[in-house]
């Protein structure tokens, strides 16, 4: 009888925990997704070591990528700051919502408040945010992020070459150039937390966005979460703490590049310590190519045509890292087009999350995450540069390239922190560029393919209609929005 009682405790016992564990393992099946973007600045696609990057080493996001999915042909939204961290977390291509180029510490505008951010939208879903790092979408108190739907900030508004200091650490003199520029602001929720005066003071920007990042994911792991962590490095003048400094061949900037892979790596180390990186979709890109004419202090386009602020390919294309264990097969390329405006629908599919009202130009893309990479979500990009200059179109395979003009890094590139000149160049008349087989586009073959060109034009005449194109004398089009004003 004895026997038999403590047999039956112990069957009760066992039926307990089973039943408990299936509860637990169905509470964490249904539990939200969480999201994280590093997004890095001025980061060549040649720059992570699985997309052949040389003179250092990247191991945490070469890990990522075995994990994830590498994307080979995605574009960030513009090819310059403000426009492309607009496009990234409004879903819009920023000449829509009237934002080009970079806003500088004079400015008076920034992104309207009527724009819905990847934050709100997610905010509405009952998400913790938090952005720690560059902001640069306006930087009076009614542009920073707490009023776009973050709970949490730390970082600078703009970029960290917009100071009164000179690449030898001495402070400009105040009535010219850069010498204008206030000191740089280091702002914790809407407050100054302190003033950055010298090179020092850049070193420590990459640690320390990076300890909040890890902060806030230990502080919110048990509810959902989204994380943007867009670091102002490798953006000029460059800064490393000293646990990088002087430990990569390729010299400071690749310094800078191993402590931004050192980063990568701390937030996947807290995701894992708190049980949430199953259930995580992390991504990794940047918001545009690198500044050539600082030369060894700019990172490398990877074969690409150009750099930062042109249309050409080394301007926009950018590498992409998604790693999403619950669902993208580990290992997988990706070769098919995706932008970063296509972010926002993406995460708005995973979270059952409501689109803006107004309308937006990205596409959800999840299922390329997936591993359906025979999928096209998306048929064509657009090259905007500037003030809502249209430049290019790409659909599939070909790139249409309209007459504009750019300046040019095809000259000697200055050195340690110092820029080189550029060259002003125009493209005369259309140019036709296979990027299967030509993804330098060194090779002109409009005049092999008029069908493709009839094809791209009624891309480029739609786009016009709607977002206008100043190549053309179209300031505006029929879609869109009024920038922020103070």
């Amino acid at each position: 009888m004895k026997f038999f009682v403590q047999a039956l405790l112990s069957t009760t016992v066992l039926l307990i925990m089973s039943c408990t564990t299936k509860v637990k393992q169905e509470v964490k099946a249904n539990k939200p997704t969480n999201f994280v973007i590093v997004f890095v600045d001025d980061m060549g696609y040649g720059d992570v070591g699985c997309y052949g990057a040389t003179g250092f080493t990247t191991p945490n996001l070469d890990k990522m990528a075995a994990e994830g999915m590498r994307f080979t042909n995605f574009y960030a939204a513009q090819p310059v700051c403000s426009a492309s961290r607009a496009g990234i977390l409004t879903g819009c291509y920023p000449n829509r919502i009237g934002i080009s180029g970079a806003l500088f510490p004079h400015s008076d505008t920034g992104l309207n408040p009527n724009e819905i951010t990847i934050a709100e939208m997610l905010k509405a879903k009952g998400y913790a945010t938090g952005i720690f790092g560059k902001w640069h979408l306006g930087h009076h108190k009614k542009f920073l992020p707490l009023q776009h739907g973050f709970d949490e900030y730390v970082g600078l508004p703009y970029s960290n070459d917009m100071w009164p200091i000179g690449v030898d650490g001495k402070r400009l003199p105040a009535d010219k150039g850069t010498g204008r520029h206030p000191d740089l602001p280091l702002i914790e929720g809407n407050e100054v937390k302190e003033y950055i005066t010298t090179l020092e003071g850049q070193d420590k920007l990459t640690t320390l966005y990076t300890e909040k990042a890890v902060d806030f994911i230990n502080r919110h792991a048990n509810e959902p979460f989204f994380v943007y962590l867009p670091h102002s490095m490798g953006h000029i003048p460059l800064g490393v703490s000293d646990k990088f400094r002087g430990k990569s061949e390729q010299g400071m900037y690749g310094d800078v590049m191993m402590e931004i892979d050192w980063s990568v790596g701390e937030i996947e180390k807290a995701l894992q310590a708190n049980g949430v990186s199953e259930n995580t979709v992390f991504i990794f890109t940047t918001d545009n190519g690198p500044w050539l004419n600082y030369g060894n202090h700019a990172g490398s386009a990877g074969g690409l045509r150009e750099g930062k602020t042109t249309s050409w390919e080394g301007g926009q294309r950018v590498p992409f890292i998604v790693k999403w264990p619950k669902a993208t097969p580990s290992g997988t390329i990706c070769n098919q087009l995706a932008c970063a405006v296509d972010i926002l629908p993406s995460f708005a599919k995973i979270a059952g999350a409501q689109l803006p009202e107004l309308k937006i130009d990205g596409v959800d893309i999840t299922e390329l995450w997936e591993g359906k990479t025979n999928v096209k979500p998306r048929e064509d990009i657009l090259f905007y540069y500037g003030k809502n200059n249209l430049n290019g179109v790409r659909k599939g395979n070909w790139k249409l390239v309209l007459p504009h003009t750019w300046r040019s890094y095809n000259t000697k590139p200055g050195k340690d922190g110092y820029g080189g000149p550029r060259v002003q160049m125009k493209v005369e008349t259309p140019e036709l560029y296979n990027m299967m087989r030509d993804p330098g586009e060194q090779y002109n073959v409009i005049d092999y393919h008029p069908e493709k060109v009839e094809e791209l034009m009624q891309v480029v005449e739609a786009a016009r209609i709607e977002l206008g194109d100043l190549n053309v004398g179209v300031a505006s089009g029929a879609g869109t929005r009024e920038i922020g004003r103070k």
